[in-house]
């Protein structure tokens, strides 16, 4: 079914502007736009299909909790797990949401649906001589690329771990904002949300965007990206993942070393070493301390794995 036979004409213009004030307002990328539109389309899809023609407003005030059970089963029996119908939810509440506070409706039935639980994972960071030899430039030996590509990919994880960065933190970034070399200087990083914050970095990651900046053979506009790919646009995220993938080879890490791991390192590594949660909270950019103290359960967990293997009476 295409939006048109699946959506009414009322609906579809609120979706419109629901994703423009989305868009505006909130700052959402577009990929999260688009994200949110599937949901809902989905959404909408199943129930034109279940009440026998698309919903209009007026209907949709009227479902029922049974047509969101109804949903959530169809998408289950359809292989969608808790995390899937969550984001589906999220994206239908969103819009039920929005609808109110514009005066076009409660859809109460969305609101009274319990959200599916999940089974909360812990970070899995890297051990401290394996997170150090990722930013190690030695580590590349054998490498055939060019050794500005090696300098840039170094660099570019050095961040992750040094500074705790997402990548897409760290690609942001542009040439003005690099960092005096061999000192102890801050960057100011925009996260999630359009959120700026101040991190601290260190003389070695400094070093290693130093290093890059030096090799790399294209111009570096001051207002443009620091970090640039071998056509000189914007480095892509796929390309560092890329990166990570190699030295996983190379250094024989497991599959959970990726880039998004380093910062999980950079969080768990500043916490066993006597960092309070609300100073890591401010450098990872975390909205609630909650999201932050999950690193407390990875640390209690591997102090209880260390003890495990080390304690004399383990074993026994």
């Amino acid at each position: 079914m295409t939006r048109q036979t699946t959506i009414a004409p009322d609906v579809a213009a609120e979706i419109d502007r629901w994703l423009g004030h989305l868009g505006a307002e909130r700052r959402m990328s577009p990929k999260t736009l688009e994200a949110y539109e599937r949901d809902v389309g989905q959404f909408l899809a199943f129930l034109a299909e279940h009440l026998g023609g698309p919903p209009s407003l007026k209907t949709l005030v009227k479902l029922t909790p049974a047509d969101v059970r109804a949903f959530m089963a169809s998408r289950r029996s359809g292989g969608a797990g808790n995390r899937t119908l969550m984001r589906g939810l999220a994206g239908a509440r969103s819009f039920a949401r929005f609808l109110e506070r514009d005066g076009k409706g409660k859809v109460a039935a969305l609101a009274a649906i319990r959200t599916p639980k999940l089974a909360r994972s812990l970070p899995k960071p890297l051990a401290v001589k394996d997170a150090r030899r990722v930013a190690n430039t030695e580590a590349r030996d054998g490498d055939i690329r060019a050794p500005w590509i090696l300098a840039r990919d170094a660099a570019v994880l050095g961040l992750l771990y040094g500074c705790g960065l997402r990548i897409a933190e760290a690609l942001l970034l542009t040439r003005d904002q690099a960092p005096e070399p061999d000192k102890l200087g801050a960057l100011t990083v925009t996260g999630k949300g359009n959120k700026a914050r101040m991190v601290p970095v260190l003389p070695q990651v400094a070093k290693l965007i130093a290093d890059y900046i030096a090799l790399c053979p294209q111009e570096l506009p001051s207002d443009g990206p620091l970090f640039i790919g071998v056509r000189g646009g914007p480095l892509s995220p796929r390309i560092v993942q890329l990166a990570m993938a190699r030295l996983r080879g190379a250094l024989g890490l497991p599959d959970s070393a990726t880039p998004h791991a380093l910062r999980h390192s950079f969080a768990t590594h500043l916490l066993a070493r006597g960092g309070d949660l609300r100073s890591i909270q401010e450098l990872l950019g975390h909205a609630s301390l909650s999201t932050t103290q999950i690193y407390t359960a990875v640390d209690s967990a591997r102090l209880l794995e260390v003890y495990a293997a080390a304690h004399p009476r383990a074993s026994s």
